[in-house]
C-alpha cells in the first residue's frame, strides 16, 4: 500500500469525522486511537472500503506516512496532548509536522511550537469549528505556529473546509506559534456573546410578551432572513419548532435552565484582562452561565426577592422589531471587543494577524458563521488598521438606526426584572467608548489619595505623572504603579 498523505490520532466525534472530509477530498489518511478498539469500529463501518489504514501502534502509524509526516492529534486538550507529543518524537524524523486540532489554550501552543522547532521538529496548532456536521462536510480551521509547515499542510486544510459563495477557503494562515489557537479561543468568546444575546432575545419574548414556542419560531425564521442571518439563529429557529413526541409539549419548555461550559469563553474573558481591552460583552455572557449553574439559589431567592411583573408594554410586533435591533446593535458591540482583543494580542505576541481573512475563515463552516461577517471583512479589506468596528461607515450607521430601540428594549427589561446583562454591557460599551470624559478621573484622584498611584492633568502632556499630598499628612513620596 502507498503511503498515506496525513496520519490522524483520535477517534471521537471531530477525528472520524474530518477523516472522512479528508478521504472524500481524495486524500490517504492513516489512523490510531489509543483504545484501538475504534480503529477496528471505525474500519468496519464508516471507513469501510475507503482510502483509510488502520494503524495499532504510533510506530505503524508513523512508518504509514509520507514524508514529511504529518501527524494530526484530535484529543483532549492539555495533558493529553504533550503525552502524545512525547510518544511521537521518537517515531519522528526533523522536518515532520505535528498537528493539534484540538481545543487548546494558545499558551500551550506557543511552548510547543517553541519546544519541538528546538528538537527539529514542526509545529500547527489549528483551531477547528463547526462542531459534528462541520467536521465532515467543511468547518472553519485556523492554523498557527511553523510558517514553513504551512505549504505541507495547506492543500489538504483548504480542500477539507468550508468554502464561501466564490470558492473561498475558510482556512488561511493565522500566524506563528499560537496564534490559530488565540484566534479559535475568540470566536468560541464571541460565540458565548452571541448564544447569550440570542437567549435574551427569547427571554424578552417569552416572559415580557408571553410569546409561545411557535410564535417565536416564526419571528427567528424571520430573523434568519435578514441581517442577523447565521448558524446560530437557524438553530434557534429549529429549536423552537421541536415538540416532545409523547405531550406535543415544546421541547424548549422542558431543558432545565442550566448551560455548562468548557472554558474556552473564560479564556477569552482572562486574556481581555491580562490585555487591558473591555471585552465585557463577552465576560457577561460567561458570568451568565455562572449564574445559571446556581439554580438552587436562584429557585430559593425567587421566592423571597420582590420585583416587577415582568411584561412589556406596546404592541407586541412593535417590540419584538425593537428587540431584533436591540439584539443587531449588541452582536456589533461584542464583534468589536473580539476584533479589539486580537488586534491587542498580535501587538503583544508578535503575530500579523489579517482581521479580513479572519473574518472570511468564519464566514462560514463555523459555530458563528454569519452574512454579518462579510460586512466585517469588507470593513477590514477598505482600512486594514481600522482601530475599532465601530469606526466603520457600515457599523455607525447600523448602530445608529438600531440604538433608540436597543435602549428602549434596555429600559423596558429593567422595568420589567427581565435581567439582560449581554444588551447592557454591550450598550455600555458603546456609550463608553464614544464618551469623551469617562469618570475615571475621579478614580484616579481615589488611588492617588489612598496608594499615591499618581495621575496625569488635563493641562500638561501625556506622560507626566503627579501626586497630590490629600491630607496634608502623606507627603510626597508617590507609587510607580501607575497601569497594569
Amino acid at each position: 500500500m502507498a503511503a498515506q498523505n496525513i496520519g490522524l490520532i483520535g477517534l471521537a466525534v471531530m477525528g472520524e469525522n474530518l477523516v472522512l472530509n479528508m478521504e472524500n477530498h481524495g486524500f490517504s489518511v492513516a489512523v490510531f486511537n489509543r483504545t484501538t478498539s475504534k480503529v477496528d469500529d471505525f474500519l468496519d463501518a464508516r471507513a469501510k472500503g475507503k482510502n483509510i489504514k488502520g494503524c495499532y501502534s504510533i510506530a505503524e502509524l508513523s512508518d504509514s506516512l509520507e514524508k514529511p509526516r504529518k501527524v494530526m492529534l484530535m484529543i483532549k486538550a492539555g495533558k493529553p496532548v504533550d503525552d502524545f507529543i512525547e510518544l511521537l518524537i521518537p517515531h519522528l524524523d526533523p522536518g515532520d509536522i505535528v498537528i493539534d486540532g484540538g481545543n487548546s489554550y494558545f499558551a500551550d501552543s506557543i511552548r510547543r511550537a517553541h519546544d519541538l522547532q528546538e528538537k527539529g521538529f514542526l509545529f500547527i496548532g489549528t483551531g477547528v469549528s463547526g462542531g459534528e456536521e462541520g467536521a465532515l462536510r467543511g468547518p472553519s480551521i485556523m492554523p498557527g505556529g511553523s510558517v514553513e509547515a504551512w505549504p505541507q499542510v495547506q492543500p489538504i486544510f483548504q480542500a477539507i473546509a468550508a468554502k464561501v459563495d466564490d470558492g473561498s477557503p475558510c482556512c488561511q494562515w493565522v500566524g506563528s506559534d499560537g496564534a490559530g489557537h488565540f484566534v479559535k479561543m475568540v470566536h468560541n468568546g464571541i460565540e458565548y456573546g452571541d448564544m447569550q444575546m440570542i437567549c435574551e432575545a427569547y427571554a424578552l419574548m417569552d416572559k415580557g410578551l408571553g410569546m409561545s414556542a411557535d410564535e417565536m419560531h416564526a419571528v427567528f425564521a424571520e430573523w434568519n432572513r435578514g441581517e442577523l442571518d447565521s448558524y446560530l439563529i437557524e438553530i434557534t429557529r429549529d429549536i423552537m419548532a421541536k415538540k416532545e413526541a409523547a405531550t406535543g409539549t415544546p421541547m424548549i419548555d422542558l431543558i432545565l435552565d442550566t448551560a455548562g461550559q468548557k472554558g474556552t469563553g473564560k479564556w477569552t474573558s482572562q486574556q481581555a484582562l491580562d490585555l487591558g481591552v473591555p471585552a465585557m460583552t463577552i465576560a457577561e455572557a460567561v458570568f451568565a452561565r455562572t449564574m445559571s449553574a446556581i439554580k438552587a439559589e436562584r429557585l430559593a431567592a425567587s421566592r423571597q426577592l420582590p420585583g416587577p411583573p415582568a411584561k412589556f408594554d406596546g404592541p407586541g410586533s412593535e417590540v419584538v422589531e425593537m428587540i431584533r435591533r436591540a439584539l443587531y446593535a449588541s452582536k456589533i458591540c461584542s464583534y468589536a471587543q473580539g476584533f479589539q482583543l486580537m488586534r491587542a494580542a498580535a501587538q503583544a505576541y508578535g503575530w500579523e494577524l489579517n482581521f479580513g481573512e479572519i473574518a472570511l475563515m468564519w464566514r462560514e463552516g463555523c459555530i458563528i458563521r454569519a452574512q454579518f461577517l462579510g460586512k466585517i471583512k469588507a470593513a477590514f479589506d477598505k482600512n486594514p488598521r481600522l482601530a475599532n468596528l465601530l469606526l466603520d461607515p457600515y457599523f455607525k450607521q447600523a448602530i445608529d438606526k438600531s440604538q433608540d430601540a436597543w435602549r428602549r428594549v434596555i429600559a423596558n427589561a429593567v422595568r420589567a426584572g427581565i435581567p439582560v446583562p449581554a444588551f447592557s454591557s454591550a450598550l455600555a460599551y458603546y456609550d463608553s467608548y464614544r464618551s469623551e470624559r469617562l469618570p475615571a478621573n475621579l478614580l484616579q484622584a481615589q488611588r492617588d489619595y489612598f496608594g499615591a498611584h499618581t495621575y496625569e492633568r488635563v493641562d500638561k502632556p501625556r506622560g507626566e505623572f503627579y501626586h497630590t499630598n490629600w491630607t496634608g499628612r502623606s507627603g510626597t513620596t508617590a507609587s510607580t504603579t501607575y497601569n497594569i
